[in-house]
């Protein structure tokens, strides 16, 4: 489903400003519509995460980290009434997954937050990682830092908690508002892409590992 689309379904009707975007006429603009394009004709996602012939890989890495942000932005905002402190005093998943919050600056150490201050916190962080230039180079003709990768690896691995705990503590509120098949579409063009670029660590993906057996069989066979 292309971004679009996927706007309208989550906001129905309201107005939703992506928190990044990119500029048209420039490269990265270009291979976010390849993307979509390749997202709307149908395309089988595994292979629509491949990198297209004689493209950068980091130039493909920043559109697909950006477009996620914004879409799993979306997607935590269905719930995120039904997401407090009393309902989910952890950013957890389940019983066996607790994820600490640390950012080198408020928080120095690892801390146990409730999940939406977790959630509101990442959310914040991205966005200012993505929009520090020095970072997140907007033009091509700027080389990416060499914190580039490790960057997207950490942003990509703090998304997935997203997904966790959507998947595991409010699933119920997805199906109801007939949301399952957009979050399913978008979890798995997600896993697809991450496990394409090996950009998320295996444990990390342990949670939502037997769903995802389910889901994503194709992907699992081939490993």
């Amino acid at each position: 489903m292309s971004f679009g689309g996927f706007i309208d379904f989550f906001q129905k009707g309201k107005t939703f400003r992506p928190k990044k975007k990119f500029s048209p006429g420039t490269l990265r603009y270009s291979l976010y519509k390849h993307a979509q394009a390749s997202l709307n004709s149908g395309i089988n996602l595994r292979s629509a995460v491949q990198l297209p012939p004689g493209e950068d890989l980091y130039d493909w890495i920043a559109v697909h980290v950006v477009d996620f942000f914004n879409r799993i932005n979306l997607i935590y905002g269905t719930v995120c009434d039904y997401c407090n402190d009393t309902s989910c005093p952890t950013m957890s998943g389940g019983p066996k997954f607790e994820y600490l919050w640390a950012d080198k600056e408020r928080y120095k150490k690892p801390t146990p937050l409730p999940a939406p201050q977790y959630v509101s916190l990442l959310m914040d962080w991205i966005e200012t990682q993505i929009n520090n230039e020095n970072l997140f180079p907007v033009s091509t003709d700027v080389p990416f830092p060499k914190t580039f990768m490790p960057l997207c690896k950490k942003i990509l691995t703090r998304l997935f908690r997203v997904f966790v705990h959507v998947y595991i503590h409010h699933f119920d509120r997805i199906i109801s508002i007939g949301a399952e098949p957009h979050v399913n579409t978008c979890y798995k063009h997600f896993y697809y892409f991450i496990t394409e670029f090996e950009l998320v660590i295996n444990k990390e993906l342990e949670p939502l590992m037997e769903m995802t057996s389910k889901m994503c069989q194709d992907c699992l066979q081939n490993e």
